[in-house]
């Protein structure tokens, strides 16, 4: 298997990890799989030279990661 169809397939996975995160009701589950999803889109936009691919998830793992943060903080902030 080439390189090529190695990251045709993290780019399918990546997609499918997005979806899934979509049908989430829980938030906190949403986010870490979206965060994910996302992470794998930043990797193949990288490996077919889509910069614009690989910038928006990059925003989006940033924004995933910082409401993670804030959802946490909470939690632990109610202990």
């Amino acid at each position: 298997m080439d390189m090529a169809m190695v990251w045709e397939w993290v780019g399918y996975a990546a997609s499918v990890v997005v979806a899934i995160s979509l049908m989430m009701s829980n938030i906190k589950k949403l986010r870490w799989w979206n965060l994910v999803g996302a992470a794998l889109f930043v990797a193949y936009g990288m490996a077919i030279s889509a910069i614009p691919v690989a910038l928006v998830n990059g925003f989006i793992v940033f924004i995933d990661a910082y409401y993670l943060v804030k959802i946490y903080q909470h939690e632990a902030s109610l202990t």
